[in-house]
Order: C-alpha cells, then sequence, then structure tokens
C-alpha cells in the first residue's frame, strides 16, 4: 500500500472512530415578567436597582438592546408569545372573542410538545382559547392569582417560582422541556391602595435610596394631545405618582417587585444546577410590554413611546462560544420572535403564518438580513384607552389614533427627538415624510 493510500486509509477510520456532533436537543426556558421597562435590571444601566440573576443571564448570553412589543398590553402581548403573530394576525385582547385552534395547535408549546419535548407552563395566563384549541399542548400548567400576599403568608412570585422548581424536579433523562414561567410581578395589584405588594423580605429594601422625579413628568405631559391627557395613563398615574411622597413610595416598591422576580429567577436556575439540566437548558428572558413610572404624567402602558414598547430581553445557551458571552446585540427584536426562537433551538421550522423570526442566528453572531421596522397595534376597546397602530423604525415614529375624529397622527424624528416630544405630523415641512410613515403602516398592517 503506497504512502498516499495509507494516509487516506487512516483518515478514514480516524473518522468513523470520532464520534459525530451531539444532536441532542437543548431544554428551553421562557421567563416573562410582567411590565418590566427594558432598563428596570442593572445590568442595563439603571442607577438603583439590584438585579444580579439577571445581571448574571446577561453576563454569560447576549443581551438585547432593541427589544419591543408589537402591542403594548399584556393579553395581546402574550397571545403573540404564544402564537408568534401580531395582534392583527393573532386578533386577540381584552374583550376580544377567544383564539381558535388553528391558533392554538401551531403555537409553540404545542408544536413543541408534537416534536417530543415536555411542556409546562406556570404563572400568569392572561388569554383565552376556545375549549380544545390547546389540546395536547401542556404536560403541566399551573396557575394562581393575585393577590400577591395569599393568607398563608406566601407571595405570589415564590408559588409561581415554586410551581417552576415543581416542574424541574420531575424532569428525567427521556425527553428535553420547554418550561414557560410567567410571573406576574412587578405588575401592580390594580385594587389595592399600596398598588406594589412586594414580598415581605424586601419591603425596606432601597430604604435610603434616591428616587428622581420621572423624566417629562411636566414637558411629557405637555406635549400629550387632550385625549391622551385625559386616558387611563393619567387616571392611573393618580393611583400611584401624583403626589412625591407617593412616587417615591411606589417606585421603590416596583423595584421590590423585581428583586423578588430576581430571587425567583436565581431558584428556577439553581434547580436547573442541582438537577443537572443548566448545560443543556437555553434560557430567554424578557416582559411582555414597558411601563411609565410617572414619565410623561403617565402610568401603565398602551401607547407607542419607547417607555411602553421597549422591553428586556436577555438569550442565554450555555453551549455558545465564549466570544458570544456578554453581547449586546442591537439588533430590532420583537415579542414574536419568542415562539419561533424557541422552535429553531429545538430544530423545528417556524410554521407559514407566524409574523415572527428566530432570534438564534443573531445570537450566534451570524450576519444575517434583518428588520429594522416593525408595525404596531393596539385594538382594544376601552373608553379610556384610544386604540391606535403605528410604525417604529430606526428613525421616525408613526402613530395614528384611528377612532379619532378626525385621525390624530403623531410623527417623531428620533434622530432629533429621542424623548418624542415634539409631534411633526401637522408641520407642512415634513409632509412627504408623513406620508410615507402612513403607507408604510398600512402595507405593514395587510
Amino acid at each position: 500500500m503506497n504512502n498516499a493510500l495509507l494516509l487516506a486509509t487512516l483518515a478514514l477510520l480516524a473518522s468513523c472512530a470520532t464520534p459525530p456532533p451531539s444532536t441532542k436537543r437543548p431544554n428551553l426556558l421562557l421567563v416573562v415578567t410582567d411590565d418590566q421597562r427594558f432598563d428596570q435590571m442593572s445590568c442595563a444601566g439603571h442607577a438603583t436597582l439590584q438585579t444580579p440573576v439577571m445581571d448574571r443571564l446577561a453576563a454569560q448570553g447576549v443581551r438585547f438592546t432593541n427589544a419591543f412589543v408589537t402591542t403594548a398590553i399584556c393579553a395581546a402581548s402574550r397571545a403573540s408569545i404564544l402564537t408568534g403573530r401580531r395582534e392583527g394576525n393573532h386578533g386577540y385582547t381584552f374583550g376580544k372573542p377567544p383564539m381558535g385552534r388553528q391558533l392554538g395547535q401551531t403555537s409553540y408549546p404545542k408544536l413543541l410538545r408534537d416534536a417530543g419535548y415536555r411542556t409546562g407552563f406556570v404563572g400568569k395566563w392572561g388569554v383565552k382559547f376556545e375549549p380544545g384549541a390547546l389540546e395536547g399542548a401542556f404536560d403541566y400548567r399551573k396557575g394562581s392569582g393575585h393577590p400577591y400576599r395569599k393568607q398563608d403568608g406566601r407571595h405570589l412570585t415564590d408559588i409561581v417560582t415554586e410551581q417552576a422548581v415543581a416542574f424541574l424536579e420531575q424532569q428525567d433523562d427521556t425527553r428535553p422541556f420547554c418550561l414557560s414561567v410567567s410571573f406576574h410581578a412587578p405588575h401592580a395589584q390594580d385594587n389595592h391602595e399600596d398598588q406594589y405588594l412586594p414580598p415581605d423580605e424586601f419591603v425596606t429594601h432601597y430604604g435610603d435610596a434616591d428616587v428622581p422625579i420621572p423624566p417629562l413628568a411636566e414637558s411629557g405631559f405637555a406635549a400629550l394631545p387632550p385625549f391622551l391627557k385625559a386616558s387611563l395613563g393619567r387616571v392611573r398615574w393618580h393611583w400611584r405618582f401624583d403626589t412625591r411622597e407617593k412616587q417615591v413610595q411606589r417606585t421603590k416598591d416596583y423595584w421590590r417587585m423585581i428583586d423578588g422576580v430576581d430571587r425567583g429567577l436565581g431558584r428556577i436556575l439553581a434547580a436547573l444546577e442541582q438537577r443537572g439540566l443548566a448545560d443543556d437548558t437555553v434560557v430567554v428572558f424578557t416582559s411582555d410590554n414597558g411601563y411609565f413610572l410617572g414619565e410623561r404624567g403617565l402610568a401603565g402602558k398602551w401607547l407607542i413611546y419607547e417607555e411602553s414598547v421597549r422591553i428586556p430581553l436577555i438569550v442565554y445557551d450555555p453551549r455558545a462560544s465564549a466570544d458570544r458571552r456578554g453581547v449586546t446585540e442591537d439588533a430590532m427584536a420583537l415579542n414574536t420572535d419568542f415562539a419561533p426562537t424557541l422552535l429553531d433551538y429545538a430544530g423545528l421550522p417556524a410554521p407559514a403564518g407566524y409574523d415572527g423570526a428566530s432570534l438564534a442566528p443573531l445570537c450566534r453572531g451570524e450576519q444575517v438580513a434583518w428588520r429594522d421596522t416593525f408595525v404596531y397595534e393596539h385594538h382594544m376597546d376601552h373608553k379610556k384607552i384610544p386604540p391606535s397602530v403605528g410604525v417604529r423604525g430606526p428613525r421616525w415614529v408613526y402613530a395614528r389614533y384611528y377612532r379619532q375624529q378626525p385621525a390624530y397622527e403623531q410623527l417623531f424624528d428620533l434622530q432629533r427627538d429621542p424623548l418624542q416630544l415634539v409631534n411633526l405630523a401637522r408641520d407642512p415641512a415634513h409632509a412627504a415624510t408623513l406620508a410615507a410613515q402612513r403607507a408604510r403602516c398600512d402595507e405593514l398592517l395587510r
């Protein structure tokens, strides 16, 4: 046998002796908080909040700095998370009919369970499906709601955490899992005079911390049109922030609610470690919408302002290379991307009806064609929340409150007016831009 043939034979034998790359599918953990704005983490630059567990995830994973919801309200946003579709394509928000079987059977938990995953959901559900629409989607589903402080002394955040840990304690090695953990916190308990009710262990946390007056509290409110000045955001501002004393207390309690979530997240991650599951579990951490903490003289969300539509988003893949750890990614991510991302990590294609796209290639650092614009919708029928549609792009933000008579439009130039204070929609010098943004909005809504 000549040398060339000998070398080729040895190479072939070596390749046969080398095991193929692992095809083991990762476990999936999706953690969603409620009303946690994009900048309400210490790793996002918050001067006071202490979120060591969220920070650790960000230090080990990819933190998206431009993550948004396509509708800033829990019902529609959570439907988008489950179905991978924006509100106009899943049709669900408060006061709307339940979603049907086609949406339920193409939701990420159903598709993952069909593919062999053990699926679980704990915490706030927040949506409605027709009877049988989600048949076969979950192996394990637990829920509990307000009040935050139960009669037995437990806090709702800790109950959700315990339900998540119980799911993990029942996990075996026969199939991978997908667990969705949906915290109610830091959402206010609207019917309680104190609004934000943190776990007892945190009620004195941040006791001496400085709480700044909310940015734009007066100038931002003055810039609003009259119908937004009288909207539910202002009503709830009176509940929460209309005196300096109240604003300081409520803000600290909101931070303390996030403390409770951070602790709960830490307990869930510790349970993964204890069960030997951490090295095989992709974690996605996010929230269902942003939140006004008194900015613009408002509380709540609903509107296409940055405080309302931008959310935290961290994706941690323990299998990632060292150069993809502690990365910040500025590509525009949406809540409609979460379902296709989970499916992609499981090796499954996204259904054709999904509006979102997998974030996994971005997390791996791949160069892919990507969006820089999204369409916004808020179609809830509520006399104090004016419905709207809009477009948020790299420079322009366009909004149309379509039930006002006549329809009221906004146009903001993020390049020159990042705080969205100057409405250019009625400025003749920007008529062409307004027309282009209006047409873009109509195009994306089709």
